[in-house]
């Protein structure tokens, strides 16, 4: 099964209690993340923002809620589409698509965002290549992943990867055993096979300048922006 397949049968049952178990198994710091990260696309009325693996739509009403743009959201997963028509207002227009291969012409779009969407496409290079290319000239791009903690903050987020959220998920159930369980071996590969400096590297020759990032809640998480070269 590649890495898409596989996300969309891990995400299929989730989207009804996503944002609230997310939320909680992150120790409240995800909705945090997703705020940082929609404060660094510049937007703003009158504007139109594609946020891409949407799934309930957390990210797609946080654009809304600070910058009132016009949001289109895409994700692959229909179920999690479902969960977000359900909380969506019509400001937003959510759309099944790939990440891999949108529906969009070039330079359709102000300012993208991404969340979690890496470490389920088998080519994240070109995959960001190809959110790159949706976007206008001058317009900004922002993703948020899990990221890969050093130092000190290794052994408990090592505790927390394969033992908290392995526990938490199969007491939750539907589904969230199985994305418990995978969370923590698809951060650490996904580091191995893309290390933070190449991913920075490949927003670079994507065609994106001002590249920063920053980790959050103690290297948790990671939100990474730029902007599009004129």
């Amino acid at each position: 099964m590649d890495r898409t397949d596989h996300a969309k049968e891990l995400f299929a049952p989730l989207g009804p209690s996503y944002e609230r178990y997310a939320s909680a198994l992150s120790y409240g710091q995800d909705p945090r993340w997703r705020r940082f990260l929609v404060s660094r696309i510049d937007a703003g009325p009158g504007d139109r923002v594609l946020d891409v693996a949407t799934g309930t739509g957390a990210v797609a009403r946080e654009l809304v809620r600070q910058k009132a743009c016009a949001v289109v959201g895409v994700d692959q997963s229909r179920e999690m589409l479902a969960e977000a028509h359900r909380l969506a207002d019509g400001r937003i227009e959510l759309i099944e698509a790939s990440a891999e291969s949108l529906p969009f012409a070039d330079g359709e779009f102000d300012g993208l965002t991404f969340t979690y969407l890496m470490r389920y496409v088998d080519d994240p290079a070109g995959t960001l290549q190809e959110l790159v290319r949706v976007v206008k000239p001058g317009g900004t791009i922002a993703g948020l992943e899990f990221g890969l903690p050093g130092g000190v903050w290794r052994l408990p987020w090592e505790v927390h990867v394969r033992a908290v959220l392995p526990g938490a998920g199969l007491a939750y159930g539907r589904g969230w055993r199985e994305a418990g369980s995978f969370l923590g071996p698809s951060i650490r590969n996904h580091y191995e096979r893309w290390p933070l400096a190449d991913q920075l590297q490949a927003w670079r020759d994507a065609g994106l300048s001002e590249v920063a990032s920053l980790p959050m809640s103690f290297g948790a998480g990671i939100v990474i922006w730029g902007r599009k070269k004129t």
